[in-house]
């Protein structure tokens, strides 16, 4: 029904940038707060950044000034800007979606499949 396709990632180097995208896909009546969440290996899943459907934004203290979330409602998409990045942002990368797929019915949370995002020194 709903889908949530990432892109993006890949190996950079420290100090370097990567735009990852997040489109979602199927039908539904609209898409609301959306996110990125990552994980590294041994660590939980923590999360990134978040965007309301809006443009208002929340950021974790870990990417404040560094990353960028921004979304483009007319395609279902959402991106993040990650610059200067650091060894510690290595990690597999999700996008996650608030879609409301009726309207007697509430929003319902949907995952992407994730990306890995490796920073080398």
């Amino acid at each position: 029904q709903v889908q949530l396709v990432e892109s993006g990632g890949g190996l950079v180097q420290v100090g370097g940038s990567l735009r990852l995208s997040c489109a979602a896909s199927g039908t539904f009546l609209s898409v609301n707060r959306m996110g990125w969440y990552r994980q590294a290996p041994g660590n939980q899943r923590e999360s990134v950044a978040h965007i309301q459907s809006d443009g208002r934004t929340l950021y974790s203290d870990s990417v404040k000034g560094r990353f960028a979330i921004s979304r483009d409602n007319a395609k279902n998409t959402m991106y993040l800007q990650m610059n200067t990045l650091k060894a510690e942002d290595t990690a597999v990368y999700y996008c996650s979606a608030d879609v409301n797929v009726a309207d007697w019915d509430r929003s319902t949370n949907y995952w992407g499949q994730g990306t890995q995002v490796t920073v080398s020194s």
